[in-house]
């Protein structure tokens, strides 16, 4: 029984470990400066602490999802409801949320951004809100949006 145990326990702690090497920015600046130099376009996750962990831990706390994201986008995560950031930041990440139309919470926007002349321009992509189903289905609809045929 403690030798199934012990099984047990490295297992969900190797997932634990595996699933905390996502590198999610707070930052939108710093984040359009790495897309532009990887040349991969932005992941925005729009949510509040409010908001459901369903897609957090169906989703991006995968390893399918971990290797996925990797290889073609940078995270973003806008926490609208985080009282640490400055009220610039704050005011920041709800335009950004309306320029988007973002109209539910939590929800994915899929995004390209350039800063010329000290403005910043983005391109939406596409927008992807929580379904229920399996991170398979989700990397699948989050490509048709990234690479449209």
């Amino acid at each position: 029984m403690t030798k199934k145990l012990l099984i047990l326990l490295f297992f969900l702690g190797s997932l634990l470990v595996e699933s905390q090497n996502l590198t999610w920015n707070t930052d939108v600046s710093t984040a359009i400066a790495l897309s532009n130099e990887q040349r991969k376009p932005l992941l925005i996750f729009f949510t509040t602490k409010e908001t459901s962990d369903k897609i957090q831990n169906e989703i991006f706390k995968t390893s399918d999802f971990q290797s996925w994201s990797a290889k073609n986008v940078v995270l973003v995560k806008l926490d609208l409801s985080d009282t640490s950031v400055s009220d610039s930041v704050r005011d920041q990440n709800l335009s950004l949320k309306d320029a988007f139309g973002i109209d539910q919470l939590p929800q994915v926007c899929f995004a390209t951004a350039s800063i010329r002349k000290g403005k910043t321009n983005f391109g939406l992509l596409g927008k992807l809100g929580y379904k229920s189903g399996n991170v398979q289905a989700w990397i699948y609809e989050s490509d048709l949006i990234l690479n449209p045929e």
